[in-house]
């Protein structure tokens, strides 16, 4: 296999050589290991790469992944980290436009009856950035002789990879993990491991969020050791009786299996007590007929009741691996347009959040997220979307064990495609109805569901953000509805093209619509239950006016809340030249034209997690 550069300008090639999605459950050797949440069979690679900045392609080291490649010249980078905030490229926030307007002519490829995937136009472009990381390593004792893969959790926008001087494959995608499989490969010592990546690529058109245009390997990097027999995936579909006391269990395993093994299987209440357990055989699809659990305890954000499933692959009464994985049986169900769960009518009182931190941009840690959670449930804020992309996975476990509904967000948004100005037009727009764009988009759609299928506190899937509407979104709605009936698809953005409706979306989502809007629409014969996916807009001296909406939730059932616009400021901390402290700067800050300049700042918390007087403002309204 041999890689490309015109890969880049492609919408049709997005994945190559990558690892089937799967579940995002951790193996272990045994329980304790799971207990001290540390495992034998991986292995940490961040840490300090080699590393070269190039301005484009056609200057970047080309061979630079060979064994033989003399790379002393090279610099040192952390990983995880932005490449930005490594000092070696322009930060730039954005919200709107593509990041390139008004300096390079760009339309996505297969529109404004463009007939080809235009070469040329990412793999030989002056201004697209290229990060070169190489990293030598020595296998752990534990993870030698076994099957090894390479897990990036993220990397932005496109990369390319190389092991011992043998391609591996290519990934877009950027908030969803990439895996490739290292057996062929690797050594006991002295592996040299080499990543390319690309500023822009085809995927650049899908990922036009509201926020810094960052690049790089910026989440964890680890290798992972596979046993013998191995759980490849893993799928928990709790369902409930229709009076709600009775809950089964349906349990699903791919299993990579080169041995006989056997499977034990155990359930455990939140108090450690065995509920169930028994062992089968393995098979290649494993299967295991309901569970029933009664009476059921139900999980819900002010009672965030988790039960524990445990699988341990036995050879022999050898324990080759050990997985503990959390999970909560709750219904969310329309119901005369009223959205319930667990038979009662839900209400949202939540927040839009950014991943983010002052000091490292979207490279955050779990004590972030921890004090994200704490803010949020002391502030009554009940349901976070995760806009507008999949987040590192603890944030969805935290979300499960403390009681946040949860938006799952795609990693998609082309808001540049079809808004111009602030005006609807979308002769460009993607993915649209575009046949060379459906592949991509559903794959990510995939990638998000397979990851994070097993989460009580997923009660939305949405299929993006701001990508106006067609067919290929059409598609994403139905591959949802065709693997998971456990929860709602919520997508806003066909209120720019009511042509899809009836095709599009579980809600009637709108963004900052006006209250008298928002009754317009209930007392008009409406279709779906009402939510509002982004509205108050907390910037500057905002958030006033809250109660307007909450005045509502009382008058309307149909109407059931929003999420604010946002959670926390994008801002970075830079040292004052004058005064020599650190100071926050926001877009614009940074020279970075075209810029949507203090857009980066529309949060309850300012960057450094100080609230803003608008926090008390939404305390007290979300909390009556």
């Amino acid at each position: 296999m041999k890689p490309s550069l015109s890969w880049l300008d492609d919408p049709e090639i997005f994945s190559v050589g990558q690892l089937a999605p799967h579940s995002d459950h951790q193996i272990y050797a045994d329980f304790t290991e799971a207990q001290q949440n540390f495992s034998s069979f991986e292995q940490s690679l961040n840490g300090t790469w080699k590393f070269k900045f190039s301005n484009n392609p056609q200057e970047r080291p080309e061979k630079f992944y060979q064994t033989s490649f003399d790379d002393h010249h090279f610099d040192s980078i952390k990983v995880p980290q932005h490449i930005e905030l490594a000092g070696y490229s322009q930060i730039q926030y954005i919200n709107t436009f593509y990041p390139w307007e008004g300096k390079q002519f760009r339309r996505p490829p297969y529109t404004l009856k463009n007939t080809s995937s235009m070469s040329g136009l990412f793999s030989q472009a002056a201004d697209n950035k290229v990060g070169s990381y190489i990293k030598y390593f020595d296998l752990d004792p534990q993870l030698q002789n076994q099957k090894i893969r390479i897990r990036f959790e993220g990397v932005e926008k496109a990369c390319y990879v190389w092991l011992n001087g043998h391609f591996l494959g290519y990934a877009e995608d950027s908030f969803t993990p990439s895996e490739f499989d290292l057996t062929p490969f690797i050594k006991n010592t002295n592996n040299k491991l080499a990543v390319e990546v690309y500023k822009y690529s085809s995927a650049a058109f899908l990922e036009d969020q509201d926020f810094f245009r960052f690049f790089g390997i910026f989440r964890n990097v680890k290798l992972i050791a596979q046993p013998s027999v191995h759980i490849e995936d893993l799928s928990i579909k709790p369902t409930l009786s229709a009076d709600l006391s009775t809950g089964f269990l349906k349990l699903q395993c791919k299993i990579n299996q080169q041995d006989s093994a056997s499977l034990k299987i155990t359930v455990k209440d939140a108090q450690g007590r065995q509920l169930f357990t028994t062992q089968k055989s393995t098979n290649k699809d494993f299967q295991l007929s309901p569970i029933k659990i009664a009476p059921v305890h139900l999980w819900n954000n002010i009672d965030p009741y988790l039960y524990t499933l445990e699988l341990t692959i036995l050879q022999n009464d050898n324990i080759l691996e050990a997985i503990p994985y959390q999970f909560g049986f709750r219904k969310i169900e329309i119901k005369n347009k009223i959205i319930l769960l667990n038979n009662q009518r839900l209400i949202i009182k939540g927040v839009n959040r950014h991943e983010w931190n002052a000091k490292s941009g979207r490279v955050i840690s779990k004590a972030d997220m921890l004090q994200d959670i704490k803010i949020m449930k002391n502030n009554h804020i009940n349901a976070v979307r995760t806009s507008h992309y999949p987040n590192q996975t603890t944030w969805y476990q935290l979300c499960d064990q403390k009681g946040l509904y949860v938006m799952a967000e795609n990693n998609l948004e082309s808001h540049g495609s079809w808004q111009k100005n602030s005006v609807i037009e979308p002769s460009y727009n993607i993915p649209g109805s575009l046949p060379q764009w459906k592949e991509v988009v559903l794959n990510r759609a995939r990638n998000n569901y397979e990851l994070l299928k097993n989460h009580p506190s997923i009660i939305f899937w949405s299929l993006g953000n701001e990508s106006f509407a067609g067919t290929n979104l059409v598609a994403m709605q139905q591959y949802y509805q065709s693997v998971d009936d456990s929860r709602l698809i919520h997508y806003e953005g066909v209120v720019n093209n009511r042509k899809y409706e009836q095709q599009l979306s579980d809600v009637e989502s709108r963004m900052y619509a006006s209250p008298q809007e928002i009754v317009n629409y209930l007392e008009n014969n409406p279709q779906k239950p009402f939510i509002l996916c982004e509205y108050m807009h907390s910037m500057g001296n905002s958030v006033g006016g809250l109660n307007s909406y909450m005045d509502l939730l009382e008058q309307y059932p149909m109407y059931q809340g929003g999420f604010i616009w946002d959670f926390i400021d994008q801002a970075l901390f830079v040292k004052d030249n004058v005064t020599n402290k650190l100071v926050l700067k926001y877009g614009g800050d940074f020279d970075d034209r075209v810029s949507d300049y203090e857009f980066s700042g529309n949060g309850l918390l300012f960057a450094d997690r100080t609230p803003k007087p608008a926090l008390q403002e939404v305390n007290y309204y979300y909390g009556k």
